[in-house]
Order: C-alpha cells, then structure tokens, then sequence
C-alpha cells in the first residue's frame, strides 16, 4: 500500500453521526470478487436519486441535489470530516476500499466502529479521533470558508490549519504508525521474514521430502 507521511487536502463534511458502513458501501456491491471499482458507489443511496446496482453507468444516474458531498465545492476533497461512530455496523473492507477508490486519504471523526477503524488502517486510509470540540471547529470552518484545506502530519501526529491558525495532536498505535509511514500492509510484513521462512521450509522439506 501506499507510504502516508503528510498529506495536505480539501475537506468536505458528512455532519451524521452513526453512519454505518452499509450506507458507506450498500451490500449489493458486496458480491464483486475485485478490490476495485467501489468508489462511484460510495454512499450510493445518499448520493444518487434511483436504486443503485453493480454494473449500472454511474455517470448517467441522476444526483440528489440534498447531499452534501455532491456540493461542488467538495468536489475533489481528499479528507472526510464526520462524527461519532463513524463506519458502524457489519463488518467489510469494502468500505474503506470505496472511501478510497472516491479519493479519501483520512477521515477525521470523534469515534469509529472498531472494525472500520482497524480495516481502514489495514489498507492505508488513516482514521484519526480527535475530541468532539475539536471536530466541531473543523465543521465551522469547512462551513465558513470555502476551500477549506487541512494539512495531515503523520510524523508529528498533527493535524494543522495551512495558514497556521492552529493544530490539533492525535494519537495512533506505535506500530499502526509505523505501517503507515512506510507502507506495509500484511503481506510486507510478512515478506520481511522470507529468508527466515525459506530456511524453514528448506528445513521442513529436509527432514521429511515426502512432503515436497
């Protein structure tokens, strides 16, 4: 996965608090094998005014005017601003897949459900909790100033206003930190320890090569 140090975007709102993941990706995506293509779906039920299904032309489905997200001025926002309990509900990496797949590098929220935020950090989209007044100054200025942009510091765990007027610390796990900086997933992790496992398969083999 991608390496995540800092990352300085447009912000957009989703002022809803318990959004679950079925309304992030609705279950009817689900049955896609691939790890692509989600993120014309994502909120598919908020976003669009029919019934969405998979292999429907997105680019012809008619846009509800009432969500926010749709506003053009959010349009290429890379940083999702939401409240509690964010990504609530059943359990499915499609959600952070599709959140990313529609240009989403982080996601600012008070709380998560615990397995979106273990998803997400698992495929490199940085979830960061930050208490509930410090969200709310993020709303008003995303509301008050059009193009409102924050800048992610991973390294210092910071996120910071572009024209310095303030920064907020975060805290994150050592290791998730770690992972994210330098782009592993669970498979790097693993690869790091090849030699080890090749001697041990060179061993096991060895010693019983009726195996092999």
């Amino acid at each position: 996965m991608d390496k995540f140090t800092v990352h300085t975007g447009l912000v957009a709102p989703m002022d809803r608090a318990n959004v679950d993941t079925d309304a992030i990706i609705p279950k009817q995506f689900l049955k896609s094998i691939k790890r692509t293509g989600y993120g014309p779906n994502c909120f598919d039920e908020w976003r669009y005014l029919d019934v969405g299904q998979p292999g429907m032309d997105n680019s012809k489905r008619p846009l509800n005017p009432q969500f926010v997200l749709n506003e053009q001025r959010f349009q290429g926002a890379s940083i999702l601003l939401a409240r509690q309990n964010f990504g609530c509900g059943s359990s499915r990496e499609h959600a952070p897949w599709a959140l990313q797949q529609n240009g989403y590098r982080v996601v600012i929220a008070p709380s998560f459900g615990d397995i979106f935020y273990n998803n997400s950090l698992n495929n490199g989209l940085l979830v960061i909790r930050l208490p509930d007044a410090q969200v709310d100054r993020l709303f008003h200025d995303c509301a008050a100033f059009p193009g409102f942009q924050l800048t992610v510091d991973l390294d210092q765990q910071v996120v910071r206003a572009t024209d310095g007027s303030f920064a907020f610390a975060f805290d994150i796990d050592a290791s998730r930190r770690e992972r994210l900086l330098n782009g592993w997933d669970d498979i790097s992790l693993t690869l790091k320890n090849s030699d080890a496992i090749r001697a041990f398969e060179a061993k096991h083999y060895a010693a019983q090569p009726w195996l092999a």
